[in-house]
């Protein structure tokens, strides 16, 4: 018996009608590689928040759309495949909505969830810090209680989208006594409080996503702790599952093989074959993050996903770079976008600690004694 991998004539229309949004949204905002968070539009958030796919997957009981992971994995793979602008709701739609669904409080939901939504507001994630990036059970940034407010000091590093951001959902530490697991907690911080600095981070490529975020005795109120006090590494981990395994770690350079691909000589066998190669990793990239989606994967199998999503789009940028020559390094986007690339194998965690997680977390292999 053979697998029919078809999509229904009802997800054909939703494909077709994503395809013509994004379209749509280049011609209006350009081309952006790894538009997911490079390309900020507003507008363009409120655009696919008019057509349902912001909050596509979440409960209706909270104004979400109440559809199929797998429906939304169509959508972003269109939207993302050809560098359409959706960084400014990416975020709240992929992690943060769902985690307050999964674990805020009704003030909350209600709070945060409608402009969520409609993609009116933009949220970023302080996780990393200039000495735990991979770890987060090594965070330092502290958040100690203080009647009714927490008072944040600390620095976070890599925070997507902070100087653009309205809320950031913030990790830190309200207890330090314990393992380092422990204690950890959730916070949401507007981004306008007293206290905060934003310091963006240009990359070689010119980029400025990446940002320096600096508390100083900022007071956040006790209501917006998201969960348990010093109960939260569990959801930051989920969060990371989400983020982890998405179709956009598969084809966030999809424009540039596009436009290689387009030119390339396809008389040239060595060229045939290596097409032939990124389209088959391709399509094992999707089976691998429609495993995901759709729950078939076994508990922190997403370390695998990304790891050969992000590997695969290296692969593409090299590609890429040996078809198109010197027009790589005269076209200032294609010249962005390849030397962009060494990021994807970085971000949400490198692939050494991937394989780590997926040798010891999934295969329950060893762990090699210390000496």
């Amino acid at each position: 018996m053979s697998l029919d991998f078809r999509l229904t004539p009802e997800l054909e229309a939703l494909r077709d009608r994503a395809q013509a949004v994004a379209a749509a949204g280049v011609a209006v905002h350009g081309v952006h590689s790894d538009s997911w968070i490079n390309g900020f539009s507003k507008e363009f958030s409120a655009t696919i928040a008019a057509e349902g796919w912001v909050g596509m997957t979440w409960p209706t009981e909270h104004g979400g759309g109440g559809r199929s992971a797998l429906e939304r994995v169509i959508v972003a793979e269109e939207l993302i495949s050809v560098g359409a602008p959706i960084a400014a709701s990416w975020f709240a739609d992929r992690q943060f909505g769902p985690s307050l669904i999964r674990y805020g409080t009704p003030y909350q939901q209600a709070a945060y969830l409608p402009d969520m939504l409609s993609g009116v507001t933009t949220w970023s994630i302080g996780m990393s810090e200039p000495e735990a990036g991979s770890d987060l059970a090594a965070i330092q940034t502290s958040a100690q209680r203080d009647g009714d407010n927490f008072v944040v000091n600390g620095q976070k590093i890599w925070t997507s989208g902070a100087a653009l951001a309205d809320y950031c959902y913030l990790i830190c530490r309200t207890d330090s006594t314990g393992r380092p697991h422990e204690g950890v907690s959730e916070l949401i911080v507007p981004m306008d409080l007293p206290g905060i600095e934003v310091r963006t981070i240009r990359d070689m490529v010119d980029n400025t996503h990446f940002c320096e975020t600096f508390f100083t005795d900022v007071r956040v109120p006790v209501e917006n702790l998201v969960g348990v006090e010093g109960q939260a590494f569990r959801q930051t981990m989920t969060q990371l599952e989400h983020e982890r395994g998405g179709i956009d770690r598969l084809v966030s350079n999809r424009p540039l093989y596009e436009h290689a691909r387009s030119i390339a000589d396809v008389g040239d066998p060595l060229i045939r074959q290596e097409i032939a190669r990124l389209e088959t990793g391709y399509r094992l990239g999707r089976l691998l993050v429609y495993r995901e989606t759709l729950k078939q994967a076994p508990q922190g199998f997403s370390a695998a996903t990304k790891t050969f999503c992000t590997e695969h789009q290296q692969r593409v940028a090299e590609f890429s770079a040996r078809v198109l020559g010197p027009e790589m390094t005269l076209d200032s986007p294609l010249s962005r976008a390849f030397a962009y690339a060494p990021a994807y194998t970085i971000m949400a965690g490198t692939s050494n600690i991937m394989r780590n997680i997926l040798g010891e977390r999934v295969l329950k292999l060893p762990r090699e004694p210390r000496s």
